[in-house]
């Protein structure tokens, strides 16, 4: 005996450059450009990077010293916590969670 069940459809969402992504897309100026959201480059941390400063081996939780050295045209962005909030929420008013992780989400539905 066999049950049909319906097909399970999950994807997983890269949000590792969020927070550089919402910045390109709030200020298009910088878009294309190696970006780093965080502290500045003599001090502090960078909570994000955006796609072309990772090609230059720019993570999260880099210092900002490293990060310059690795991308001297690397351009520092102060972080606004609220504006990603929203974002965020806007991300996920649209979706359903499978699980608590806020990178899994279940796509039913949709595919």
């Amino acid at each position: 005996m066999s049950i049909d069940l319906p097909i399970r459809k999950i994807i997983h969402v890269d949000m590792d450059a969020f927070y550089a992504s919402v910045e390109q897309m709030d200020q298009p100026e910088l878009k294309g450009k190696p970006i780093a959201v965080g502290g500045s480059e003599k001090r502090g941390v960078v909570s994000a990077a955006s796609y072309e400063a990772r090609k230059f081996g720019v993570r999260s939780a880099m210092s900002g010293v490293q990060a310059k050295r690795n991308c001297p045209d690397l351009i520092f962005v102060r972080p606004r916590f609220d504006r990603y909030n929203e974002i965020s929420k806007q991300i996920r008013k649209n979706c359903r969670f499978v699980q608590r992780k806020p990178n899994w989400l279940n796509a039913g539905g949709w595919i």
